[in-house]
């Protein structure tokens, strides 16, 4: 485990947490693909819709509580918060964001509760 957030990471936390949509799908790739809890997301305009629908309109927030590297990703485990429905859901909600980058750019994003 590493204390240092990488800084494509730790953009991501902020426009997460300044609801900057903008600097959001800037991070990503033309290419790009997202994973979340099973739901594959492929381009920047489907990133950016599930980005507004899941995240922004949710307000959500990230509190990393953890880095790690794994295989040459970057993992960042984050206590989440805002206005979804909690139904289901531990509480805290933890989710793992398994980054991939190339080029300064985000080219693989999954995300899922944590196993703990």
């Amino acid at each position: 485990m590493t204390n240092q957030i990488p800084a494509i990471a730790a953009a991501y936390v902020r426009a997460i947490n300044d609801h900057d949509t903008g600097a959001f799908i800037s991070l990503f790739a033309d290419d790009a693909v997202v994973s979340d809890n099973g739901r594959e997301f492929r381009g920047l305009a489907a990133i950016q819709a599930w980005g507004d629908s899941d995240i922004f309109e949710a307000q959500v927030t990230l509190e990393v509580i953890a880095v790690a590297e794994r295989d040459g990703a970057t993992i960042v485990s984050a206590k989440v918060d805002g206005n979804f429905d909690r139904t289901g859901l531990p509480d805290p909600v933890v989710i793992d964001h398994q980054f991939a980058e190339e080029g300064g750019k985000i080219v693989c994003l999954t995300c899922g509760l944590a196993v703990r």
